[in-house]
């Protein structure tokens, strides 16, 4: 057994054993890892990818060393605004998938059902609230969530607020119109106006107008790193679309995001031509899982090609307004409105990327994308692009078959394949 492995072992037990002793062991595995990815990253992995890792790593580890640095958010609040103010945002969802790195989720998955949350929640939110209720994770002084794009953000930050006593601010995202814009717009200012006096801290708002300058340079390019991942093999993991998902959002407007973006650009080009078959993902990605790892890890055969979260939003951001550009911007997100919406935007995206194929996988207790994923398959055999609808769990292992979804990922491969010759 690995060191990593035996140090995991050794949190998960003793985390299990006293939960109240556990955060440092926790914190001290997360300062480890970030140091362990970057002097000793991956074998296989692309650079780029690499430095993503690194910097995911190490993102979270600083952050949680100090608990005045940061928010609790979801994936989607405005983490410019954050920035602005000297803080990070760390999402629950994000850091439900950190903590099941040390296999605890399903130690927390039990222990937020046993105080009475529903099995049929989301597992990321019951790894959350689990992790804070059993007194592992400590809390930071503010919150922010949104509206998008699952139904049980307003019921966690609630929850945490009456049980633990952090405030949150709750974005309320409405469907797009000239008003909606003008109503978000103005909560937005709001939550600045209540971070600033509750936690003593100033926005700056130049800060703010340079962040939004930086994420419109960060979205063109990432946007070239797609076209040229079309071309070129450029080898990472399952976990790395998730890491860029956290960029994307958790770091967006920083100047060290658009940098690594900027060098993934110039070091694809140094990678072979592709010749495989190129994968368009939508909704969460279930790391994890071993077969999905041994098709789309380090494969020249097989290439997620980009994920619909990283891609959630692609307007351009008039930095001389920036709450209503980030009203403009939440309003336009993928994941805001009907499902039938959401498949006419991913359908554009494959138009532009030209996927060989998509999988949609559908979380347990996420009703939206269950729900809409026959919508979606609609709109991808419109374009005569085959679509996988896989079910599982984004990280509780116990709601994932692997033998089943093992069957019909090489049965949709051999399809996509056939189809290609």
């Amino acid at each position: 057994m690995k060191i990593a492995d035996k140090y995991i072992e050794y949190v998960k037990n003793k985390t299990e054993a006293e939960p109240e002793k556990g955060w440092d062991k926790i914190l001290l595995g997360f300062q480890l890892n970030r140091l362990r990815t970057h002097f000793l990253p991956k074998p296989g992995l692309s650079k780029g990818y690499q430095r993503l890792e690194d910097m995911m790593m190490g993102l979270v580890a600083r952050s949680l060393r100090d608990e005045d640095s940061y928010v609790w958010g979801n994936i989607f609040a405005p983490s410019e605004i954050m920035h602005s103010m000297g803080l990070n945002t760390l999402s629950i969802e994000c850091l439900a998938c950190y903590l099941s790195g040390f296999h605890l989720e399903d130690f927390f998955i039990d222990f937020s059902q046993n105080m009475g949350l529903a099995p049929t929640l989301c597992s990321y939110h019951k790894t959350f609230v689990g992790a804070v209720e059993s007194g592992v994770i400590p809390t930071p002084a503010y919150a922010v969530t949104t509206s998008l794009s699952c139904d049980g953000n307003l019921n966690t930050f609630r929850f945490l607020e009456k049980k633990n006593q952090v405030p949150f601010t709750l974005l309320d995202v409405p469907y797009y119109d000239d008003e909606s814009v003008d109503y978000l717009a103005e909560q937005l200012k709001g939550m600045a106006r209540e971070m600033e006096d509750r936690l003593g801290r100033k926005l700056d708002l130049d800060k703010l107008k340079e962040s939004l300058r930086i994420e419109n340079e960060t979205k063109r390019e990432l946007i070239r790193f797609y076209h040229l991942a079309q071309k070129h093999y450029y080898p990472g993991q399952i976990i790395s679309q998730l890491y860029l998902m956290m960029g994307t959002h958790l770091l967006i407007g920083t100047r060290e995001f658009l940098e690594l973006v900027q060098f993934m650009n110039q070091d694809i080009q140094t990678y072979p031509e592709f010749t495989g078959k190129r994968l368009l993902w939508v909704h969460l990605l279930p790391f994890y899982q071993e077969s999905l790892n041994q098709y789309f890890s380090c494969n020249e055969k097989y290439q997620i090609l980009a994920t619909d979260i990283v891609l959630d939003s692609a307007k351009e951001l008039d930095e001389s307004d920036p709450f209503r550009a980030l009203a403009e911007k939440l309003l336009d997100n993928v994941f805001n409105g009907s499902y039938r919406r959401k498949a006419e935007i991913i359908g554009g995206i494959a138009d532009d990327l030209k996927p060989d194929g998509v999988i949609h996988f559908c979380h347990w207790g996420c009703k939206q994308a269950d729900g809409g994923s026959v919508l979606l398959k609609e709109a991808m055999k419109e374009r005569n692009i085959p679509m996988l609808i896989l079910d599982g769990d984004g990280i509780d292992k116990r709601n994932s078959h692997d033998g089943q979804i093992k069957t019909r990922l090489e049965a949709f491969l051999e399809m996509i394949e056939e189809e290609k010759v």
